[in-house]
């Protein structure tokens, strides 16, 4: 007889959702004030797609060499955390101050990037640890934070409008710095249910590919991540056809943040329905958002805030439960080398859909442009079907 988990301390979840929340914050630091510097220094919209790839890229880097020294497995996921939280800060500091050197800026949201790497994909390691049962309300909740972190940029930028662009990059900076002290003095490592690994796990890795429950799993995950951050990107270029000022960065906050509405309920949702088919119905959801672009974008207002908003709610949605299903099929001592690795795959996607959507936007339009990323949807539902037949 396998011996009973032990009980999850009480303080865990909050305190990770917060400190995911704040850690995150970096992600779209710079976005949030870029009509700022666009302003002062003239940067065109092209500028937009190369700095958020710039980090999105950083990512991919950190992600795979944390995936492939398994630095999640084999280090407390705490201090790894901590170190990468304050790490993140620093390089965010940096490049508030090199803002106005276009290269040296791209080189420090790099960097900023590869940190991130021990913040996201970590913070869902030490909640697979912890809730072996119920993991997808667990990651509903800490994936929703990370979407209000990534939101919460555009939130200081509205409330700080008064203030100069620098204020906010630092505010950020601090905010995450907090969330990885937050986390490494008010929270324990789990008791060990898994041998470490003591070298590179290569071959556990290949469960990525081997294994068809995993496969799924990812696969729709790639999917949602062609759509995911390039609308991220894109919903203060759409919100400008309409609106300026504080009312379009309060207006990114909710579009983006609302996703995080979409994680919490689909987490709920996930015991009763299970995980694969809340997945669907919220990618199949986005899907048709992306569809029906051509037509929203010159809608009546009212029907214009409501496709944001439920584009918004699902896009993001459906993000823990592509994570629960990847944690719950892989093998226990590399759960957290297997989330990395498939994030670092995922956000390579992202980059492609990035530059190839913003540049396409620049010259056709976002109504000629947006339906094509239901593609990711599309394929992403493909890939999940045999996990929804089997109802997990």
């Amino acid at each position: 007889m396998s011996p009973s988990p032990p009980p999850v301390p009480r303080a865990l979840l909050p305190v990770l959702v917060l400190s995911q929340f704040a850690g995150t914050s970096l992600w779209f630091a710079v976005n949030a004030v870029m009509p700022d510097l666009q302003r002062e220094l003239g940067w065109p919209l092209s500028d937009l797609g190369p700095l958020t790839s710039a980090l999105q890229l950083g990512f991919i880097a950190g992600t795979l060499v944390f995936a492939l020294l398994a630095i999640a497995d084999r280090f407390p996921p705490r201090r790894v955390f901590l170190c990468c939280a304050l790490a993140g800060s620093a390089c965010t500091v940096g490049a508030w101050a090199w803002v106005r050197d276009a290269q040296a800026l791209m080189a420090w949201r790099l960097a900023t990037g590869f940190f991130l790497a021990g913040i996201y994909p970590v913070g869902m390691k030490i909640a697979a640890q912890w809730y072996r049962q119920g993991l997808g309300t667990a990651l509903g909740l800490l994936i929703g934070a990370l979407v209000l972190g990534s939101a919460s940029a555009h939130a200081l930028r509205a409330l700080g409008q008064a203030l100069p662009w620098d204020a906010i990059m630092l505010g950020v900076a601090a905010l995450a710095a907090a969330g990885g002290v937050l986390l490494y003095t008010c929270t324990a490592d789990a008791p060990v249910v898994a041998a470490r690994p003591s070298q590179l796990q290569w071959r556990a890795l290949a469960v990525v590919w081997t294994d068809r429950r995993v496969r799924s799993s990812v696969l729709g995950y790639f999917g949602h991540m062609w759509e995911l951050y390039t609308l991220w990107v894109l919903v203060p270029v759409i919100l400008a056809t309409r609106l300026q000022g504080a009312a379009l960065s309060w207006s990114a906050f909710v579009v983006v943040g609302a996703g995080a509405l979409g994680c919490v309920v689909g987490g709920y949702l996930a015991p009763r329905f299970g995980s694969a088919r809340v997945a669907a119905v919220q990618l199949a959801t986005s899907g048709l958002c992306c569809l029906l672009a051509p037509w929203a974008l010159d809608a009546p207002t009212s029907l214009f805030a409501l496709w944001l908003l439920v584009w918004g709610i699902t896009v993001a949605g459906d993000s823990p439960q592509f994570s629960t299903l990847t944690a719950r099929n892989a093998p226990l001592a590399q759960v957290g080398s297997v989330l990395t690795l498939t994030n670092s795959l995922g956000f390579a996607i992202s980059i492609a859909s990035i530059l190839l959507m913003v540049w396409l936007a620049e010259r056709l339009g976002l109504a000629a442009v947006l339906p094509w990323l239901a593609v990711g949807p599309a394929l992403g539902l493909l890939a999940l079907w045999p996990l929804v037949r089997e109802g997990v």
